[in-house]
This record gives C-alpha cells, structure tokens and sequence, in this order.
C-alpha cells in the first residue's frame, strides 16, 4: 500500500529563539509615525517550522482603550473606585497588582502618546530538518547592509548560515556546514545526543556541541583586513565571510577533566572568544549521593583561532550535582550565574563562588558552605527544575519558574566583587518558559512549547524613595507595572498573563545616589506585557465531536492540549466555521447581490449637500440589490428592510445586474444591468432612475457586458468581445459620463479583466521620470506620492497576459508586468510601455492560462496590506503581497512618465480542480447553470471588535481568504457545495453579516463567534485550569469524557499505616505524583456536569467508549466508557492498577441551571489488576485490555463483572491496542507490534503475526483501502513504519513475520491518532477508504491518506524532481530528512509514504517550472495538479 503524509498543523509553539536586526525595516530610525516603526525581528522555531516576525511599535487604538475603560469602570462596585495611580486590587480581592490600562505620561510628567507593541508574522517556512538552535550573528557583509544574520542549527549536526534577501523579500542561504560524518557522530548512541548552538556576543565563532564533549567550531571575519590577509594567503578571492570550521576535542585539546558536558556559554568583554563549560567528570544520581556528590565543575577557556592554542583561565570544581544551566554575567560584573535544581551560584573569574538556596535541600545533597539565611529565606521552598532565566540588567536577573512564576534576583556588589544573591518576592505569572531571550535593554522574549509565547517589557524606572521608609530594605528593585500602556490579554486569559505579586512587596531597594539627605533614588525595573504569540502546544489525545454552527451539525476535532496551567481544549475544523442567522428566499440573488450603504442627500438651498464621507463609513447599509437569470432576460429586485426587521421588495426591474454600488458619496445607487442592451444607470436612494447610459456602438448594441468594477467616481466594464468601456461620474451634475481613454492605446484593445484599488495604506508611491514630457508628470492625483492620503487606481489584464496599473483620474500607466501570469515569485515593474493588442480577425478562444480574476484588496486585521489575488482559468489561485520596492537605478525609459514603487511577493497558491463546460453550449440552459467564480473583497467586525479585511472567492470551490497580525494569510473552505453570491451586509446593524447565495438558497450568515484565524484551520481555545491527558467523545449523548492530570503530595505508609517519611522542616516538600480525576463535560459552554476522583496515588492511562453486550437495551449493547489506571505505590513496591466501567446516565435537571438535561456518570465495575491498565478497546462486543504482560478479553456480565473470555501473554508494556473486527494490532515499548486474531468458540486468541525486530511502539493503527490491510505504527523517535501480513512471501515465514514495508521518519512521535473515513470522488461510495489523523507531541496534526497505484507512481517521481530541482530552505535535503537508518536491509525503505510537505511546494511553484519539472518525468503539471488537489485536505 502507498500513503501520503501531510501536516495539516505545523509544529506549534517556540522551542528556539532569536532577537536580531533581520529584516530592513529595522533599520528606519526616527519617531514612530502613524503607521509605526519596526523595533526588531524575532525569529522562532519548532521541530521543522521556522518564523520570522516583526516587532512594530504603534500607536494603541484609542476605541479599544476607551470601550474597556468604560466596562472596567461599569464593573467596579460604585464607591471602589480605584484613585488614578492607586494600585487596584484584583476581582477576587487576593490582593495581585491589577495589570490595567491607565495614563502614560512621559518626562516631567507630560502625557505622550500610548503605544504598543506587536507581532507582525514576516515569513514562515517549513523546513527539511529539525532545529535545534537559532542564534544571531553579525559577519562582515554586516558593516555594509548593518544587518544581522542568522544561524540554524539542526539535529543531524548542521549549520546553517541564513542572511534576508530584499529582492526576493525572503530568506537566502549563504552557506550549510555539515558534521554529520564527524567521528563524534559514527556512535551507535548519537541520535540520543541533544545539540546546542552558541554564538560568540562578538560574533568571532559559533559552537555546536556535538556528542563525545566536543565543539564545532565555526569561526567569522569581522574585518575587510581578515577578508583581504586570508586572499593573500590563499591566493584566491573569497567572498564568504567564514573561515574553515573545525572540532574542538574538549578533554584531548583542552582539559581532561571536561567531560559530560551539561551547558556552555561565550562570555562577553575578552579579546578572544571565551567559553564557559559547565561539565560533570564523574557522573552520578540522588541514589549514590553518599559516594559521589558536588561532581560538577565549571570551566573557562579562551580560544586562540590564529595559534590554536587554548588555555583555562578558570577551573572550579566541587559544584553541586543537579547543575544544569548558565549564563554569562555582563562585562561589568564578570562570572558567570549556574542554576542547580535547589539553589544558584554565581561565579566569578577567579573562582570565588556564592551560592543562594532556594529551598532546604543543599545542605543535605552538598557539602557547599551555606550562608546565614534569614528567618524569612528559611521558609522558601522553590523546585528550580525546568526553570528558566535571562538578565535584564547588569545585577538584577529574572528567574521564570516551570510554572511560569517570575522571582527577580540581584546580586548585591562589595566593591567589585559580589557578596551575596538576593531573592525578591513573585512578581507575576507568565507562560510556562522554554527559552528566555534578552533583546537590547528593554525587553524580554519568553518562548513556550506548550502554550502561547509573550514579549515582556522591562523598562528602566527612577523611583526617590524615603530614608524613613523601612519596607525598602530587602530584595531586588523590580514590579509589575500598573502603569503599563500596552493593552493586556483578553479577560479570558488573566489568569494566564495576570500578576501573581503582593502589591505591598513589590517594592525594594536599589543603589543610593545621595540626592539629599531624605530622598534616595533606585532604578526599578517596570515589567509589563506587550504582545503574545498563540500556540495550542502539545497534543497530548484528539477525539472527533460533533457541533452545532447554528443549525447545522458538522464534525469537529476535539484535541487536549497544553500543560500545566496552560492546560486547554482546542477545536478545529476543516471549514470556516459560520451560522445562519436568517432565510431569505424572498430576495433570491442566484446571479448576485449588493448589499449598500445609501443615504438621503441634505438640501441645502435648493442644491444637494453631500455628507462628509467619513459620515458614511459607519452607517449601515440600507438597501439589497439582488438579480437572477430567472426568468429570461433576468430580473433584478431592489429590497429595503422594513420596520419590522423583515425584507421588503420595493422595486423589480426586468434584465440580469452586473454590479452596484453606492456613487456620489454614497447618495446614488450606479447600477450596470443587461436587458437586452447594456445600461449603466443612476438610481435615486429609493429606487428610481436618474439618469441611463445604453453602451451602444453608433445605433448597434455592444456585446452583452461581462464583468464591471464600480469604485466612486470611477466604471469599468469589460464586454464579451474583451473591449472595455470607462465611465466618471460628475458630482456637481450628479450623472455619469465616458471618459477618454486614448491614453491606454486604441480602441481595439483587448482586456480580459480589471479592477479599481483604493489605496488606503499610503503604501503606493510613485517616482516621476524627471525627463520625460511636461504634461505627463502631472498625471498623478491626490497626492500619490504623498502617504497617508487615498489614492485610486486601475489594474488591468490584457490577453498576451500583460497586467498593467495605471494611475487615475489621469490615466498614466505606472507598473506592467508578464510575470503575474506566470505567477513567478517576485512580480516587479518591467518599465515596459503600454502593451499592444494583438489582432483578432477570429474570436479569441479562452486559454487555460489565462487571468481569468484579478483583486487589488487589502488582507489583514490591524494593519491590512495591499494583496493581488489572481484566479487563472485553469482553476490556481495566488495571492501576492505588496512590498515597498527601491527606486529603480537607471533612469526609467522615455515611453514612461512614473513608476509605482511597489513590488507584489507570492505568499499563498491554492490548485483547485475545475471542470469547464465545452464553449459550444452557449444555450440558455447552460447560461442557467453557470457558475461565476468571483473574488469580493470584504470587511468585517467579528464578535470580538476585531476587524478583518479579506477576499471572498464565490463559486463551486468558495472559500474565504483572510490574514492575521500572527498568521500571516490563511485560505479556508466555507463548507458549501457552491456559493453563487456574496455581499457583507450590515442591513441588521451588525458590521459582522454576510449574504450568501449557496445550494441553500439565499440566508443571512455570520462567522461564530471566538474563532481564530491564525493557524491553518479554524480552532476555538477552551481554557482550562488543568491539562487533559484524555479525551473522548461520546456519541449518544453528545458529550465529552476527558481525564484530567493533576500533582498530588505523595507519601509512603507501611504496613501498619504509618508514614515511612514526612518534612522535617518548612523548606522540605512532600515529592509530587501524578493523579488523575475523570470529567463529564457538556460542549455546550463546556462545563463540567459530573466527575470522578481516583485515589491521590492513581492516574489515569486510557479512556475509551467501548460498545458491550447489556440487558439493559433492546439491541444488547450499548456504549460504555472504560478506564484504565496506574496506582502508584512507591520505588520499592510494584505498580497496580484497575479498570473502570461507567455508564452515563441522564438525571433530574437543576432547575437553577439554564441546561435542560443533565448527565451523570455511573460507576457500575471496578476490577482490580495486579499490574497497571495500560491501555483499552472494544472488540466485538468484548472488552480488550492490558495487564503487565498480558492481555485479556473480557465480558461484561450483567452489567456489574468482567468475566474474561481469553489470555494471551504478549511483550514487555503494552502501549496502544486497536481493533478492526476480529482483528488485534497491539503495540509494545520493547517488542514492536503484534498481529492477533480473535475467535469465539471456542475462545482463543491466536497470533498471526508479529515484527521480529525490537522498536518502542507508541501507537499501532490498520490502515486499509481498495481491499488491502497495512498495519501503521510510529516510534518514540518518530519514525512512521507501515507494515504487511502476506503468509504467502516467503520472507514472512508463513505468516509469522510481518514484513517491514517502508520507513518514514515523522521527527516527532505520536501518542494519539483516530481513523475517519474517506470517500473519493472516483472510488467506490460503499467501501470508503482509511485516513488517519494524528496528533504528534509537538503540536503537529498530520494525517495519513491512501493513494492509488497510478498516482503514486507520477507523484513518487515528482518527488524525486523536487528533492533534486528546487532550491530548499537553509540548503537541507528533504530526501535524507525522511530516511530511517536501518540495520537490516541494504537500502533504505523510503518508497511507500510520500511527503505531503515536499509535495506542496509544487503547488508555488511558477507555472514554467511547474511545466519543466513534470516535463522530465513524462507528464504535465494539469494532471499532478490535480492528482495533489484530490488528496489534500483536512479530513
């Protein structure tokens, strides 16, 4: 069988982080103007996603402030208001500084302008590795473009040297260093080896730890003199701004005593690069403490790149065992500060070392001198494991626990050297931190892996504070800022983000300036939060609901994500999810509908007043104009709502509308019908005519009108013959006119297509060509070199694929270009002047590749961008975005008066699979069932007050393409059949409604409320205060069953029941165990109706709804919910564990509650086991679970026992059981997986196969399609393995063996997938074929689908053509990305499961390289567009 592998989700969450000046637009100094300034990039990773934001300083939006301002204060009991500067207390009284919105005032006390700081997504990629450090480097092309670069480093022992491209506006690759043939790499345990990357704060070299203690070095010129003395002595030029690298041996060439590296770090402020390895020579464990303790030693070395010479300045031994982290102090301080799991030291260059003990613990694991403590530090009892921490100044740094709590410590200076650490009271509560980057003086990155990431400020505050004042003697100067004018996360996620600090203690002491004998002033570092990066985390298990969007049921992926406080449900579809809100039959709109904001205009003696047009953008719209083709020749409604919210038609007029919109400032309805003849008219607000335009030649009729675009005051409309006529409207008059177009060539001109921009963004400007004619530099019109004002503009398509932009109301074309057409990657001006048309004595036939749409649309949420989508017949879609592009360094041409200085950036395609009627059947039945696929532009106000600009693509594949500040552009299906309408309509006051026309009928719709956009499917978060390791949905009662993980204290009792150990002192703990409580949760508001705990040493390992045989229905089986659990009873005693049967019954309702059935949930069976429950399923009626080694058939006997039926001793610990019928697949930790059939009489279980090799399995599925059985199943490292049952290969030894078919390695394993069904459209509707949807610990969701033999024959060589023809990020080869080592076969098994992600890049590809790529391989690229079109998609 062959398979394709997609990600529908990348990897989620930061695991590696960068702060860098990447990108240009760093590098604009100056005030922050109206559309902000970029401050820097930040530049994420996980597993193989990369992404590249920036970080932009704006003004707030005042709106926003002063909306919940206003709901804070409507909150506020009257007469507890907080007094302007008083610190509030929190809802709940316990006291946490409130991180509020209040004044910000500047120097002096003057009030400035409140900004804030965001997240703007640049660039994404997914990448052909995995990475494993990001680091910034500056090399010596940075002197020229004063740009930083960066450095990836992978799993397989590279390093990538990535620098941004400006004309391509993305990411190039300088240079790849690979050291994967390394002798430190030949060992059989290296793919254990975890690599990290640091890079010199000079940017001399950069080091990757590799395994066996060694360093590779790679070393960088930071002069022109280096560059210049290293051609001399090579005698070659040289343009790379490296040296040869080469492996640092760490014990041969530098100290034998450095071995077992734990962390290393470059010091800053030494001649030569420096680096500080913290190391363990003799390695041991809390077991053998009384052997060997304090075997961590930290090493300081120099590297001397011209003499090879590398000398210790520093060697301290005798460091506590649990040391695993350290950072480099500033140039001022000197040493370096080690984190241990109950305490932290600080280390300076000669050796001296403090140490300050976080909990009871260090004197007990070292025999490191311990300082006094006060009564106070007596009673701290921290856990430092998982803790991360990042100066902010040069004496204060910030330690984030692993549950994100934040603790400021500062080193208290006795002259030069440092005395004493001081630990100042929790000051806040972030995200749980994986990594914490410094950037410049003022902020701090805190990446996460399983929940979003954040971007704190610390600024730098002067405070005079009292003598008198006693509370200022002790701690750290650091708080949480109450002045903070950023705005804070939403309500929903306070308890994420919000303080956790007393205000009363978060004040203390800094240094002393003698002011004056009273007053001292202290620098306090304000914390304060400035943006977030979402991320769903881990994907610990997924079940698929179902979900009512409005009145319609849809499935829904239900996945348990997160950990910790993080904990939460995210729920995904696979189309944009909407309701409808009304039918409108009556209105109908199958040929279109507008939807358009008309007012009455003031009289004004005698003359009309217009209305400011600022007026017009927040009222409503008051009139729907729809049409259909219905009856012949069409017939067009004018519809207003009445008084009583209901649709009234007030006027029908015979003949099929083009296109409306409002005209004359919105005072006028213009209005292009056909009705025999083409008409433009002007109508009255109510529907009557004020002025009509026949598009007529001399007397004939023109040929019937085809497409328009309306923009005020501006017409376009495009005929059938491809000529166009162009209209302008006359305020004063308030009628239309033609308008002369001989700038734009003959009146033989040809044009397939053409669209009006506004440009709001100021992101058009134009340069003028100071040499070309007097009156054609005058051609631009309201300013158009001038940002922030509106300028319009036209955009057309000629036939020969020529897209032309051209300045109004003088036309005067400003940008040409060929290569729309071809969607290359980068689309330029190409300075040509206006294209000719090409003769056409016969009708031009329509051609498969051309523009058959094209938009120019603002995409985005709070800072839209100018987009070009373009739709080609042959059914691709691109999306390019605008970039501000250099003027151009020659002169322009003569034949052109300006240039647009504008380039458009591919950012998104889409193939979809279109079938066209045959041209002939131009009848009027096939005029009926035509469908029109248009791209609308739309805006709108979600429920949350947060508005989207997007494109809406009508037709038989509608979907909605929107962007985020985060997610960059996103292209969703709307899960209709066809859409043959669309219009956003605010008829109803609601700035959210859109009208469609579907298989439906005409309705009224509205996006549901709180879902994202930022990731590649919708999702809803459910924040939870807990994790969820299980999830399951229920489909008879449409409801959740989930089991949450929680820590317990654990103890040890004997037999007598007395406690084996307890603390002994306030700053000991109980250990922690893992415990678990069962949950009934309603999907409606997600509460929890119902639970179960289990005991405090008892976690729950599986949860399953399993079909058993009952008395208690008429069928004899019903669905039951199974648990499997672990109890924990300590080192020296075996686990056990026991299966839980529930039955979730319906009771009485609260009547305090508004939920009209209520659920409990039933115990009806506990069997105890002598080993843990490891895992569940159901089979034919029975019940399958593990015990141990074993595993057991049971039935459920009177709806009280489980009798078992069959036994079967199995491997070692059983970690996944699926069965399809009679069939068993059971997967092991030691013994890989088992084939196992099931009889019934008599009962036996009997092995029909299992894999002779050893592989810890993590989930084993069936998989099958077209008659055919694979087995599926992934490894803790990842790796996909697809295995056969064929008794007739001699290789299977009868049937014995199953015989390893093929080998994908996936990067990250996954401990919870679902089978669905699929039914293509070609295959048989009765037997549907398997895809699996897997959920990985990364956050991937990636799915498994079948693929005919045909197709994967031309999709396998396609890519092999990709892996060998396309350039790839970072220079990595996909094809060794996806290969598995494997001892037992002379050739990798990579034949079998295709890479979805590989594949996808086909689909960007411009069509001549799409066309040379399937060219080589005996095909064309229609017939691979649509063999990809037919697999892809969620589910």
């Amino acid at each position: 069988m062959h398979a394709l592998r997609q990600e529908i989700l990348p990897p989620s969450g930061v695991e590696f982080a960068a702060c860098l000046r990447f990108t240009p637009s760093t590098l604009s100094k100056g005030p922050s103007s109206q559309a902000g300034r970029t401050l820097f990039n930040v530049v994420v990773a996980r597993s193989s996603l990369l992404r590249i934001f920036e970080v932009r300083e704006e003004p707030a939006p005042v709106s926003a402030q002063k909306e919940d301002e206003k709901e804070r204060r409507g909150s506020v009991r009257k007469g507890t208001e907080a007094v302007e500067g008083e610190v509030e207390m929190d809802g709940s009284g316990e006291g946490f500084v409130n991180m509020g919105t209040v004044k910000s005032t500047g120097q002096n006390g003057v009030p400035h302008s409140p900004t804030v700081n965001r997240f703007y997504l640049v660039r994404e990629h997914r990448l052909h590795g995995t990475v494993t450090g990001l680091e910034a480097v500056r090399t010596v092309h940075s002197l020229e473009d004063k740009l930083d670069r960066l450095l990836v480093s992978f799993k397989d022992a590279k390093i990538a040297l990535l620098e941004w491209s400006d004309p391509i506006h993305d990411v190039i690759t300088v240079s790849i260093h690979t050291y994967e043939r390394a002798p430190q790499l030949m060992a059989l345990d290296s793919p254990l080896f975890r690599s990290e990357l640091r890079a010199d704060p000079q940017s001399r070299c950069a080091a990757l730890s590799l395994p066996k203690d060694a360093f590779a070095i790679l070393p960088f010129y930071q002069s022109q003199a280096e560059l210049d003395l290293m051609e001399q002595e090579t005698s070659q030029a040289r343009d790379v701004p490296y040296s040869p690298s080469f492996i640092l041996d760490l014990a041969n060439d530098v100290d034998k005593r450095i071995r077992n590296v734990i962390d290393f770090a470059f010091l800053p402020g030494f001649h030569n690069p420096t680096i500080a390895v913290l190391c363990q020579y003799q390695q041991t464990w809390t077991g053998r403490l009384k052997e060997y303790k304090d075997t961590v030693g930290l090493y300081i070395f120099t590297l001397d790149l011209i003499t090879n010479n590398y000398p210790v300045i520093t060697a301290v031994d005798g460091l506590p065992y649990d040391c695993f982290a350290l950072t480099p102090c500033s140039t001022a301080t000197g040493g370096v500060v080690i984190l241990a799991s109950n305490s932290i030291f600080f280390v300076d260059q000669p050796g001296r070392r403090v140490i300050l003990p976080v909990n009871g613990w260090p004197p007990r694991v070292s025999d490191f001198p311990m300082p006094q403590l006060t009564p106070q530090e007596q009673t701290r009892d921290l856990m430092l494991e998982g803790a991360r921490f990042s100066f902010v100044d040069e004496r204060t740094l910030f330690l984030f626990l692993r549950d994100g709590t934040i603790y400021p410590v500062e080193l208290i200076q006795d002259g030069k050297n440092v005395s004493q650490m001081k630990m100042g009271p929790a000051l806040s509560r972030t995200t749980i931190p994986t990594i914490v980057k410094r950037v410049a003086d003022d902020h701090l990155f805190v990446g996460s892996i399983v929940g979003p990431s954040v971007l704190l400020r610390t600024a730098h505050v002067e405070e005079e504070i009292v003598d008198e004042d006693v509370e200022m003697s002790e701690g750290p100067a650091a708080v949480v800022d109450t002045t903070t004018n950023v705005d804070m996360v939403d309500d929903d996620d306070e308890d994420l983000y919000g303080p956790s600090a007393d205000a009363d203690n978060s004040a203390a002491n800094g240094t002393t300036n003698g002011v004056s004998d009273s007053v001292r002033k202290r620098t306090v570092v304000h914390l304060s939060l400035c943006d977030a990066l979402p991320s769903h985390g881990p994907i610990s298990d997924i079940a698929f609901g179902v979900t009512r969007n409005g009145d319609r049921q849809v499935p829904e992926l239900i996945a348990a994500t997160g950990s910790g406080h993080l904990g939460s449900f995210h729920l995904f579809q696979r189309d944009m999810p909407t309701r409808s809100k009304r039918k409108l039959h009556a209105i109908g709109g199958g040929r279109g509908m507008w939807s358009l904001p008309i007012r009455q205009p003031v009289k004004v003696s005698g003359g009309a007043l217009e209305k400011s047009s600022n007026a017009s953008r927040t009222e409503n719209d008051t009139v729907i104009i729809s049409t259909d083709a219905n009856p012949a020749p069409g017939l067009s409604r004018i519809a207003t709502r009445s008084s009583q919210s209901d649709i009234t038609i007030t006027t029908r007029i015979p003949g099929v509308t083009l296109g409306a919109a409002p005209f004359f400032n919105g005072t006028a309805i213009l209005h292009v019908m056909f009705n025999v003849t083409n008409v433009i008219r002007v109508l009255e607000p109510d529907g009557t005519e004020r002025q009509s335009i026949k598009d007529l030649d001399g007397s004939a009729p023109r040929p019937r009108i085809k497409s328009c675009s309306i923009c005020d005051p501006f017409i376009l409309i495009i005929r059938e013959d491809e000529t166009i006529g162009l209209f302008i409207g006359e305020v004063e008059r308030g009628k239309i006119r033609r308008k002369d177009m001989s700038p734009m060539g003959e009146k033989t001109s040809r044009y397939l297509a053409g669209y009006f921009y506004t440009d709001t963004s100021g992101l058009f400007q134009t340069l003028m060509n100071e040499e070309a004619p007097g009156e054609a530099a005058t051609s631009t019109l309201n300013g158009a070199m001038n940002p922030g004002t509106k300028s319009q503009w036209l955009i057309l398509v000629r036939p020969q694929g020529v897209v032309e932009i051209w300045t109004l109301p003088k036309l005067t074309m400003a940008f040409s270009t060929t290569l729309l057409a071809t969607l290359d990657p980068v689309v330029a001006d190409s300075l040509d002047p206006p294209a000719l048309s090409l003769p056409q004595e016969p009708p031009r036939k329509p051609q498969e590749l051309d523009i058959e749409q094209i938009v120019i649309a603002p995409l985005g949420e709070s800072r839209p961008i100018p987009h070009i989508i373009v739709f080609l017949r042959s059914g691709q879609l691109a999306i390019y975005e605008a970039v501000a592009a250099a003027p151009p360094v020659d002169p322009l041409p003569s034949a052109r008066s300006l240039t647009l200085l504008v380039k458009f950036v591919k950012v998104a395609s889409r193939a979809f699979d279109i079938q066209h009627p045959e041209e002939e059947q131009r009848s009027v039945l096939a005029e009926q069932k035509r469908i029109s696929r248009l791209l609308l532009p739309f805006v709108t106000s979600a429920a949350s007050r947060q508005t989207y600009s997007g494109v809406f693509f009508t037709g038989d594949r509608p979907c909605w393409i929107v962007a985020t500040d985060k997610g960059g552009v996103r292209v969703f299906p709307s899960g209709h059949n066809v859409v043959h309408a669309f219009t956003t309509c605010s008829l109803w006051e609601s700035k959210g409604d859109f009208l469609l026309y579907s298989e439906e009928g005409p309705s009224l719709v509205e996006w549901m409320p709180d879902v994202m956009f930022h990731s590649h499917l919708p999702s809803r978060s459910i924040p939870c205060p807990r994790p969820y390791s299980n999830v399951v949905f229920d489909a008879s009662t449409s409801l959740v069953v989930a089991a949450s993980s929680l820590m317990n204290r654990f103890a040890s009792y004997d037999e007598d029941g007395n406690i084996v150990w307890e603390p002994d002192s306030p700053n000991i703990s109980f250990p922690h165990c893992d415990t678990s409580t069962l949950e009934l949760i309603s999907p409606d508001g997600w509460i929890t109706m119902d639970g179960f705990e289990f005991a405090a040493n008892e976690f729950v390992n599986c949860v399953v709804s399993v079909p058993l045989e009952t008395v208690s229905t008429e069928s004899g089986m019903k669905d039951f919910i199974a648990v499997g659990t672990t109890i924990n009873r300590g080192e020296d005693l075996a686990v056990k564990g026991a299966v839980y049967i529930f039955e979730i019954v319906e009771v009485i309702s609260d009547a305090s509650t508004n939920i009209r059935r209520w659920w409990r949930l039933k115990l009806l069976c506990r069997d105890d086991a002598k080993g843990p429950v490891t895992f569940l399923c159901g089979m034919n009626g029975y019940l399958v679970s593990s015990m141990g080694q074993k595993i057991f058939v049971r039935a459920f006997d009177l709806d009280e026992r489980l009798v078992g039926v069959a036994f079967l001793d199995v491997g070692v610990y059983v970690t996944s059981l699926r069965a399809v019928k009679n069939l068993l697949v059971i997967g092991d930790a030691v013994k890989s997986v088992w084939f196992i059939a099931f009889q019934e009489d008599p009962y036996k279980l009997v092995i029909l196969g299992k894999d002779p090799h050893h592989c810890c399995i993590t989930r084993a599925d069936l998989f099958f399609a077209d008659g055919r059985l694979s087995i599926v199943t992934c490894d803790e490292e990842g790796i996909v393995r697809m295995y056969a049952y064929d008794p007739h290969d001699p290789e299977s030894k009868s049937g014995q063996h199953l015989l390893r078919r093929t080998e994908f390695h996936g990067q990250a394993e996954y401990r919870s997938s679902l089978l669905v069904a699929r039914r293509p459209k070609n295959g048989d509707p009765e037997i549907p074929h398997a895809r699996l949807v897997c959920g990985a610990v990364d956050g991937t969701l990636s799915t498994l689908t079948y693929v005919d033999e045909a197709s994967f024959k031309r999709l396998h060589l396609l890519q092999g053509q990709l892996i060998r023809t396309v350039q790839h990020v970072a220079a990595l080869n996909p094809k060794a990305f996806r290969m598995v080592r494997n001892e037992y076969v002379s050739r990798p098994l990579t034949r079998g499961i295709l890479d979805g992600n590989l594949l996808a890049t086909f689909e960007d590809l411009p069509i001549a390289r799409q066309n040379e790529v399937t060219r080589q391989i005996g095909t064309d690229r229609v017939t691979m567009l649509k063999d990809w079109a037919a697999l892809v998609g969620a589910w």
